[in-house]
């Protein structure tokens, strides 16, 4: 069986009136209050602010962090980074503000690394390219907004208005296989983010639509975090502390809430004598098994090294491992995208 966690479900990548979002601060975390979300991570584009405003804190029972998103003088190489006191200058090259976060003692994540669109020429795509740096922390695998604006067509405008959360249907291959690529090097956590605005509008021949609204928005990607010990409401800045840590050390996975509540999946790994959850390691010992409890029935992928090397059925699932390297898995529900794990390391005895 796995060790005791505390699991806690949390949206990130939102915007406010800070930047180019629709309502303020307490008035987005007063909707995700009533999603039941634990925590909710802001980054409005190029700006501190409401951090030196002093807006972080927990609002009931959400707990609300304020980092920044970054981007270059060419609107590329999006960076969330959180866990910072200080503004951080944007107006140098990438390389240069990853490592900012990096030396204030922060964490970042790439934003919607693989965006790619042609269609929508008042919203270019956004694109990472700086893959050859080893200051970044995480990577969004899945971002909501911008997964729904690839896909939109003319054809399709209209049904993917009308059904916004249908229309996600899974993670970049591209990004996952980056993702994989940069985790047989080093660490690399994987997070969803919704990229919120509440502001998106449309005109669909007579009618404006507003297409997802706040309350649409996070009722799509959550990150889910695992912590030794609760959160203490009495004390936000730890808080914050162990929410950060949790998602810097890989110790969570991904989930689309539209297809059910993810709370209960975990993923872990044991030998005969030790145990290792995601973002942990554990020796090989001639052999190894990982292990999945899924909410409820659904299919399970293991990928080794960026490849698939099984597949079963089921709430509780085991795959028995004889290489060393890095393991995940990815759960489907009904043949539809549902949860993505983060990597467990498997090594050989030293």
């Amino acid at each position: 069986m796995p060790a005791k966690r505390f699991h806690y479900s949390g949206i990130i990548h939102v915007h406010s009136t800070y930047s180019d979002g629709q309502k303020s601060i307490p008035e987005i975390a007063a909707i995700a209050n009533e999603l039941k979300a634990d925590f909710l991570l802001m980054s409005d584009h190029n700006t501190l602010q409401p951090k030196l405003d002093g807006l972080e804190g927990w609002y009931d029972n959400v707990l609300v962090g304020i980092g920044s998103e970054l981007n270059d003088k060419d609107d590329k190489n999006h960076y969330l980074a959180f866990n910072i006191d200080r503004p951080v200058n944007h107006r140098v090259p990438a390389a240069d503000y990853v490592c900012q976060v990096r030396n204030q003692g922060g964490f970042g994540i790439i934003a919607h690394p693989d965006e790619s669109r042609t269609h929508i020429e008042a919203y270019p795509p956004y694109p990472w390219t700086l893959w050859n740096s080893d200051c970044y922390d995480g990577i969004e695998i899945w971002n909501q907004m911008s997964e729904w604006m690839e896909g939109l067509t003319h054809f399709n405008k209209f049904w993917r208005a009308m059904h916004p959360r249908r229309s996600i249907v899974s993670p970049k291959k591209e990004t996952l296989a980056r993702w994989d690529e940069g985790n047989m090097k080093r660490k690399i956590a994987g997070v969803g983010g919704v990229d919120a605005h509440g502001h998106i509008h449309r005109m669909l021949g007579m009618f404006s639509v507003r297409i997802f609204r706040y309350k649409v928005s996070f009722r799509t990607i959550r990150t889910h975090i695992l912590t030794s010990q609760k959160l203490p409401k009495e004390d936000y800045k730890k808080a914050l502390q162990m929410v950060f840590g949790a998602i810097r050390e890989a110790h969570c996975f991904v989930s689309h809430s539209y297809l059910g509540n993810a709370s209960a999946f975990r993923f872990w790994a044991e030998n005969d004598s030790d145990r290792a959850e995601m973002g942990g390691t554990l020796v090989l010992k001639n052999e190894a098994n990982v292990f999945v409890e899924n909410p409820v029935k659904a299919e399970t992928r293991l990928i080794f090294n960026g490849h698939e090397v099984g597949r079963k059925e089921g709430d509780g699932i085991k795959f028995r491992i004889t290489e060393p390297g890095i393991y995940r898995v990815e759960i489907r529900k009904n043949g539809k995208a549902w949860i993505f794990s983060n990597h467990i390391r498997i090594k050989n005895a030293d």
